[in-house]
């Protein structure tokens, strides 16, 4: 059976927006290594190797925009896509602390093979759905509560962006009114890399844009998921009616 790279649901979804889930699962295709990286099954259940929670918000905050949804189906550790194909941290060998053992050995070849088989159908899905017209990227992704050896991050959600922030801006300014929400702008992470997923597909075609950073523990639970995708999609509506754009 051949492996899907990607899972999309579009079908009767007619809003401007586009949801994304960049690191949505965990999964090692078989023709990875026979489907096992060398690492642990709790490592493999870590941030190292996915988004935990990010795919559940994305599904049901896709659901209550209308909106197409897109998501991979395999790993960050087998292949990143949101990394650009020349990143060096595109197939990763040290992860927080983690070796990777199947992909120590990992040469130009081999990265090819997972670009060809993985990365890229991903990536012609990505620019197939933002050539609607009028399309709003949203991508969402979770990030740990703590880093190994660093200091423990107090935002519950970061919203990251770059030079274009007509989205991030506004929706940052929203989310900060929320009492019981501590914000981060370019938190944990800063802006976008050239090359990711959203500098790809949405800065380079002038789309409204935004990336949603998650604290994997305060969206642990499928309920955590649906209040979380709950509360954002009217926000995210609102800010965008706000905006004109």
């Amino acid at each position: 059976m051949t492996f899907r790279p990607f899972e999309t649901i579009e079908a009767g979804r007619m809003s401007r927006w586009l949801v994304t889930c960049d690191h949505a699962t965990n999964i090692v295709p078989p023709s990875v290594n026979g489907g096992d990286l060398g690492i642990a099954a709790a490592d493999m259940a870590r941030h190292i190797a996915w988004d935990p929670g990010a795919a559940g918000v994305a599904r049901h905050l896709a659901e209550m925009l209308g909106a197409p949804y897109v998501a991979s189906r395999f790993s960050r550790l087998v292949i990143d896509p949101n990394r650009g194909e020349d990143d060096p941290t595109l197939v990763m060998r040290l992860y927080d602390g983690t070796v990777i053992p199947a992909n120590r050995a990992v040469d130009e070849a081999e990265t090819q093979r997972r670009l060809a088989a993985f990365w890229r159908p991903y990536d012609a899905e990505l620019a197939r759905l933002a050539r609607r017209p009028g399309t709003v990227f949203v991508s969402i992704h979770s990030f740990t509560p703590r880093l190994a050896g660093r200091d423990p991050r107090p935002w519950q959600i970061g919203i990251l962006h770059a030079a274009d922030d007509r989205l991030a801006r506004p929706l940052i300014d929203r989310l900060r009114r929320e009492p019981d929400l501590c914000v981060g702008e370019n938190e944990p992470y800063g802006g976008h890399l050239p090359g990711d997923a959203i500098d790809r597909h949405a800065i380079a075609n002038g789309l409204p844009n935004v990336l949603i950073e998650l604290r994997n523990d305060v969206i642990a639970t499928e309920a955590d998921q649906i209040g979380w995708a709950e509360r954002l999609a009217p926000i995210l509506t609102g800010v965008l009616a706000e905006t004109g754009l």
